[in-house]
């Protein structure tokens, strides 16, 4: 079936493309890289919406600078050349994940989706027709990422640029036509938006796309389109005003960005929780990675979801203001189960640990401790009796058992409910407590230290080594009473006869991921001379690795193992 004429086709010239291939992605991301670096200042200029903070003309040129950075490693990429040579598929999908780990902000995030979209329909073509579909793709997954879009934004001139091209047509024409629909509905944006229409501006966001395919343009037919006339300053009553995205008001106080490793369902669920939480909810990715972005009052909180998720990494949160200092408690408005006691602390850590030792270690460097004994459990009203012994307004809690995420969660609300702010780091280690106590700086806001302990704890692997009570089948095979265990991340991956040499295999495992320091924790019932056995073993087999030993004492397993 022929194609009707459509305006803007013309014969294709020479220097013209009539395919994206890979040399052309590798262009078209260092263009991009390159305009949205020589605009960011203009683009933070006119940053009002979703928030005044005059960073998206940043933030969008870190995410292309990192998608760029993405399709050049694979092209320098060992054996990247004549049959291995990278394709269009290898290339969109590069910089589509380029994207998506180092998105930034609001529009970062939206961008890193809009990449994504076109990756998956151009690895299956790169003409014309395909840009046109990658296009609307693109469109509509990003504006299915954002949980309430709103018009006037990138998502309308994403939407404009793939409607304009929505006919097909050869390379030129298609790229030509998305290029001039997105820059049409970004002249429209001020009158679609309140707060771009009080300022004079138009969408930050908007313009940062308009250039995005302005490379696209450049990078299919030789020449750059003109440029867009210089944006006015936004209105001092605008630009001094923090908007949120949500119904009206002003936004919440921080932004909270991370990448998590998780399943769809869990996804799901965790969008409906952190809608709830705060506004500008953007959830992008897929295939099990995701990026992340929300604005909160409660960083702490919008973290906690997402390691209940699964595993969150590369956390970043940004204030938009400082958050005011929490309110004194007057002795007569103090919670019923602190009148007559000391005066509240600003803020506590309650850990639970297995052995004397550990806990008396925890205990000086100012943690409220609760040991776990062999096989006895702290119960909820244990740890809600050490949140009130705390005497503090603010306090993190650290289970560092998996066992005993729902009793702490269960301490957490009853404590709540008697006005104590409780932050649950659900930690699944001793170790993993360790490291959040390692970092923990009361003078700081309570957001940023419970954000700054949830990632060290999250940076730390576990392992822990134990005695067969009785023969049992294992993840790593049949084990008989008396063999010794090694258990990483909670399961068995080692089975041995002697303590000291488990413990090497298991530490060698752990280190073939990689790793900085580890933790060694261990108990008075550990043979004599294995903290400095293995300190020796990953002096001489990992350079680079420190090691530091913590004797917990009586009650705990014989030994326990972080890496961070």
């Amino acid at each position: 079936m022929s194609r009707a004429p459509q305006p803007f086709d013309h014969a294709v010239r020479s220097d013209e493309r009539l395919v994206l291939d890979a040399e052309a992605v590798r262009a078209w991301s260092a263009r991009t890289a390159e305009a949205l670096g020589r605009e960011r200042a203009a683009i933070d200029a006119i940053n009002v919406f979703p928030v005044a903070d005059g960073d998206t003309g940043t933030n969008l040129y870190l995410t292309a600078d990192a998608a760029h950075r993405a399709v050049e490693a694979v092209f320098a990429a060992p054996g990247a050349t004549g049959d291995r040579a990278p394709d269009t598929a290898d290339a969109v999908r590069a910089m589509a994940h380029g994207a998506l780990l180092e998105a930034r902000g609001n529009s970062g995030t939206i961008l890193s989706q809009l990449l994504r979209g076109m990756a998956g329909v151009l690895a299956e073509g790169a003409d014309g027709d395909h840009l046109a579909r990658a296009l609307a793709t693109a469109a509509s997954s990003a504006r299915a990422a954002v949980a309430h879009p709103e018009e006037g934004t990138i998502l309308t001139v994403a939407a404009a640029a793939a409607t304009g091209c929505r006919d097909g047509g050869t390379l030129p024409d298609v790229a030509r036509r998305a290029y001039e629909g997105a820059r049409t509905a970004l002249e429209a944006t001020p009158g679609q938006l309140a707060v771009l229409g009080a300022a004079g501006v138009v969408d930050a966001g908007g313009q940062g796309l308009v250039a995005v395919l302005g490379a696209l343009l450049e990078t299919v037919t030789g020449t750059a389109p003109e440029a867009l006339p210089p944006s006015p300053a936004p209105a001092p009553a605008a630009a001094g005003t923090t908007e949120s995205c949500g119904p009206g008001g002003e936004g919440p106080g921080y932004e909270v960005l991370y990448l998590l490793e998780a399943e769809d369902a869990a996804v799901e669920l965790l969008k409906a929780r952190l809608d709830a939480l705060g506004d500008s909810l953007v959830v992008v990715g897929g295939d099990g990675l995701w990026n992340v972005h929300v604005h909160v009052d409660d960083a702490g909180a919008a973290v906690e979801a997402g390691i209940e998720a699964g595993r969150p990494h590369r956390i970043r949160v940004t204030h938009f203001a400082a958050a005011p200092a929490p309110e004194p408690h007057r002795a007569d408005e103090a919670p019923a189960h602190a009148r007559g006691e000391r005066a509240h602390r600003a803020r506590a850590v309650v850990a639970v640990l297995p052995g004397e030792g550990l806990a008396g270690l925890c205990a000086e460097a100012g943690a409220t401790t609760v040991q776990a004994r062999p096989g006895e459990p702290p119960a909820g009203d244990d740890l809600l009796a050490a949140v009130r012994r705390a005497h503090a307004r603010e306090v993190v809690l650290l289970p560092n058992d998996t066992d005993l995420r729902a009793a702490a969660a269960t301490a957490a609300e009853r404590a709540r409910a008697e006005g104590i702010r409780v932050a649950l780091i659900p930690t699944r280690a001793a170790v993993q407590g360790i490291a959040a106590l390692a970092v923990h700086e009361p003078d700081r806001s309570f957001d940023e230290d419970v954000v700054a302990m949830t990632a060290a704890a999250g940076a730390t692997r576990y392992a822990e080594l134990a005695v067969a009570e009785r023969q049992s089948f294992t993840s790593a095979g049949v084990c008989q009473a008396g063999d010794v265990l090694g258990l990483i991340e909670g399961d068995v991956a080692v089975i041995g006869q002697d303590l000291t040499d488990t413990a090497r295999t298991v530490l060698d495992r752990m280190l073939q991921a990689g790793g900085e320091l580890v933790t060694l924790v261990v108990a008075d019932s550990a043979p004599p001379g294995l903290a400095a056995t293995l300190e020796t073993h990953v002096r001489r087999g990992y350079l680079a690795v420190d090691t530091v030993t913590y004797h917990a004492g009586e009650g705990a397993p014989p030994l326990l193992i972080g890496v961070e």
